[in-house]
């Protein structure tokens, strides 16, 4: 019988399973974990300093960039901390479009996260499925801003453009002929919003699919349940926030707890989890999943009803329409100077969060003045979350290392930042 021997090993940062530029070194028993040193920076983009150095507008972009698959939730909260100075409210409609699109994007996430989670666990089917359904949100994300990932859409006083009255076609090509173009057309006829309705009437059962393959399945169960327990306590300490800490048993969730924007008009409610565990942050995000599909309807419903602005009448802070510009003088001189050199943002510091797919993402902004920011320091949930890794996985086999960063869902960009 061999002896069995410590080793120590690197995992990443090139790693099928990392879900980016992730070293990790292991101290490994055999194969149990004895500890796990994570080494991150390798992705440093310098996102807080760019920011700091750009007019105000230039950097709601740098937001889609750090977490990559929360795109429009980042932007919201940049943009929030940008209101509270300068002291405004978007227009109702402009409120509902972003609550809107925050569910979407917390689709979207969860999609990303149950496919890969999936994949890396052995359930390659997962990736197929969820990689269905977000190539129709893919479509609107590329309908309302012109972008499938970085869309740039919020804006300080409300989001770019209204919802388009039409939905882009598929055309015949060399692999798909016209009746199968018909097919995939079929629920392309109406507006945005039609497709969003249309897409919230099949995405349950969807998720039942989703359910079927995994929640009861005994071997997605031997890779989860009882694997990476956090207690309640412990999660609270660790500053955990999200799936992560509701996973634990914590019921906090900013959009009840805090509200913002027209979520207080929201009916839904907060999953939480019993034992900490993998399998119940697994839970907990596709119950998620059903909880925003309620949102969006009820966002859909009421935009259908109540057309209006999306974006304030002021021009020392939104642009005049093209066409106003093109024509008028002092159109074309706002245009020009907030192209140019943006706006001042009155001395003073704000903080703002939104519940992101990952967690709370907040931005904490100091002003002095200028057109730029002073400092500009963001809190990314998924820096806590990697931060406990060694205290997860310890005493773990080395496979059950790639179930805990399937349920940590991090992202590198908003961690290394």
């Amino acid at each position: 019988m061999s002896e069995i021997r410590n080793y120590t090993m690197n995992f990443g940062p090139q790693h099928p399973a990392a879900h980016g530029v992730l070293r990790l070194v292991m101290e490994l028993d055999g194969e149990v974990i004895e500890r796990l040193d994570p080494h991150i920076g390798l992705l440093h983009r310098a996102t807080e300093k760019l920011a700091e150095d750009r007019p105000y507008n230039q950097s709601i972009g740098y937001m889609d960039r750090l977490d990559y698959v929360s795109m429009m939730c980042n932007e919201h909260g940049y943009v929030r901390v940008l209101e509270k100075l300068l002291s405004i409210e978007p227009p109702e409609r402009a409120q509902y479009i972003r609550v809107m699109f925050d569910e979407i994007t917390r689709i979207l996430n969860h999609l990303l996260w149950l496919g890969t989670h999936g994949l890396d666990v052995g359930a390659m089917t997962m990736f197929l499925y969820c990689f269905r359904e977000r190539e129709d949100l893919m479509d609107c994300y590329e309908a309302v801003s012109g972008a499938r990932l970085h869309a740039t859409y919020y804006r300080p006083g409300g989001v770019y453009r209204d919802l388009p009255e039409h939905m882009p076609q598929y055309e015949p090509s060399s692999v798909h002929n016209r009746k199968e173009i018909a097919r995939m057309n079929d629920q392309r006829q109406g507006s945005l919003l039609d497709f969003i309705w249309h897409f919230t009437e099949r995405f349950p059962q969807r998720v039942d699919e989703y359910e079927t393959l995994l929640t009861d399945n005994r071997i997605w169960k031997q890779r989860t349940v009882s694997i990476g327990v956090v207690s309640p306590e412990r999660a609270l300490q660790l500053g955990f926030t999200g799936p992560m800490l509701r996973g634990s048993g914590i019921e906090w969730d900013l959009r009840k707890k805090q509200p913002y924007a027209v979520y207080d008009r929201m009916d839904f409610d907060i999953p939480v989890g019993v034992n900490g565990d993998c399998y119940d942050r697994y839970l907990v995000r596709v119950e998620e999943m059903r909880q925003s599909n309620r949102i969006i309807r009820h966002c859909v419903r009421w935009l259908k009803q109540n057309p209006g602005p999306v974006m304030l009448d002021n021009h020392k802070i939104a642009p005049p329409p093209r066409g106003e510009m093109k024509g008028d003088m002092e159109s074309l001189i706002h245009h020009f100077k907030l192209v140019t050199e943006g706006y001042c943002i009155p001395e003073g510091e704000a903080y703002a969060a939104v519940e992101a797919p990952k967690g709370e993402f907040g931005v904490y902004l100091v002003s002095d003045g200028a057109n730029k920011p002073y400092r500009l320091k963001i809190r990314a949930p998924g820096f806590a979350h990697i931060s406990s890794l060694n205290e997860m996985c310890r005493g773990h086999m080395l496979a059950d290392l790639v179930a805990v960063i399937g349920t940590q869902d991090i992202v590198f960009g908003e961690i290394d930042r």
